[in-house]
């Protein structure tokens, strides 16, 4: 269990509240979002935006429908009700594609094709695309720069590569093509413990430093608070609160709200 649990909320929050004075711009904006499988209904009238440079946190328990959430933003599933729209713009039928290269990707365990090397999985859209070879190295050593990535380990095959060095690598391939928007579904769930706090820190450093939109996933507390300017949590396909972490633990919305945060406590905190 993640210990960040007891750190406070994101040190951004207080620019989010100096920036309340002045118009800032929704990035991210899902609208009475339902989805349902069968008798199923895994979404249930979701709505939720997120600020330019900001960063939301959907954390909630297996099945409450934040991964399938996360998938209809990037237009990889489509909802039956309600709308997504992306910089103000709706995702359609029509332009789910090109919308989809506004946005980078990271799923747990970084999701890199096996049989392709580092570097041929950071160029597979690059090249497809038509960037030419001198762009892409371009790109790659600022990403390189940033992620704390030696350039030489691009010719290795994910196989050769550990935990760390492949979260990173994926995360390099979700920013390749300097992307608005950042979704990540359970980016660091499968990393060993200390790695994954090396992560978060490094996470948290980029988000504020590129001043990317990002919309992450989570089943820990402390990770959605550390990396989070707000927090969504979901139970049964619905928002049951939305807030800073703070907020949740002060003020909780529903008795399950509490349960939640009760649970989430790290097994130190009672030695």
């Amino acid at each position: 269990m993640c210990s960040r649990l007891t750190l406070v909320d994101n040190p951004r929050q207080m620019e989010i509240q100096f920036a309340r004075g002045f118009a800032v711009k929704t990035m991210i904006e899902i609208k009475d979002v339902s989805k349902t499988y069968g008798r199923l209904k895994v979404l249930d009238h979701v709505s939720l935006s997120v600020e330019q440079g900001r960063t939301l946190s959907m954390i909630g328990p297996s099945g409450c429908g934040k991964s399938t959430l996360l998938r209809i933003v990037m237009g990889l599933l489509s909802q039956d009700e309600g709308s997504v729209s992306i910089n103000g713009e709706a995702i359609t039928a029509q332009n789910r594609l090109s919308l989809r290269r506004r946005m980078g990707y990271v799923i747990q365990s970084g999701g890199l094709f096996p049989h392709l090397t580092a570097f041929e999985n950071l160029t597979l859209l690059s090249q497809y695309i038509g960037w030419t070879a001198e762009q892409e190295e371009a790109r790659i050593a600022v990403l390189c720069e940033l992620t704390g990535i030696d350039r030489a380990l691009l010719a290795r095959r994910p196989g050769k590569l550990s935990g760390g060095q492949a979260q990173r690598i994926s995360l390099m391939r979700a920013l390749m093509l300097d992307p608005q928007v950042l979704l990540m579904d359970e980016p660091l769930g499968a990393i060993d413990p200390l790695v994954r706090y090396e992560l978060q820190n490094d996470l948290r450093n980029i988000f504020s430093k590129l001043n990317k939109t990002v919309l992450l996933v989570t089943h820990d507390l402390g990770e959605a608070a550390f990396l989070g300017d707000r927090i969504a949590l979901m139970q049964g396909g619905q928002v049951i609160q939305d807030g800073t972490a703070r907020q949740l633990i002060d003020s909780p919305a529903t008795p399950f709200v509490e349960q939640f945060v009760t649970a989430q406590r790290s097994p130190l905190q009672d030695v």
